[in-house]
């Protein structure tokens, strides 16, 4: 796997996603931009899917969570430079954090997943 190729590939989705989050539904251009974001998450789960649903699925098994893995644009924080916010990427029920609200999120710079617990618990617990 070419960790490099992720990275730019997955900086790229995260940066489409959020420019069409500064878009409202009005804007002659969201269209365009949705449609190229649903391309680029397609390209991405076909080229990278396999191997980071691998990975999505030893954190969920690490974690000892019931959650179901998605595909892994559903993992996604909204911008590429910043940590995830308590209330980005998927939630997992975890017997780790009972009762606590836990998310998993695929992050780049380089490729990883995290785990965020509340606003004290951020963990790194898987790096390409």
């Amino acid at each position: 796997m070419n960790t490099e190729d992720l990275n730019l590939a997955l900086v790229a989705l995260i940066e489409k996603k959020a420019e069409l989050h500064t878009l409202t539904y009005d804007d002659a251009r969201y269209d365009e931009v949705e449609e190229a974001l649903h391309d680029l998450e397609d390209d991405f789960n076909d080229e990278y899917g396999d191997y980071l649903e691998a990975a999505l699925d030893k954190v969920h098994g690490d974690l000892k969570s019931d959650t179901d893995v998605l595909l892994p644009t559903a993992y996604l924080p909204s911008d590429p430079g910043a940590a995830p916010s308590p209330k980005e990427g998927v939630w997992v029920d975890s017997e780790k954090y009972p009762g606590k609200e836990a998310r998993i999120t695929l992050i780049p710079n380089p490729v990883r997943i995290m785990l965020t617990v509340g606003k004290q618990v951020q963990q790194e617990l898987w790096k390409a």
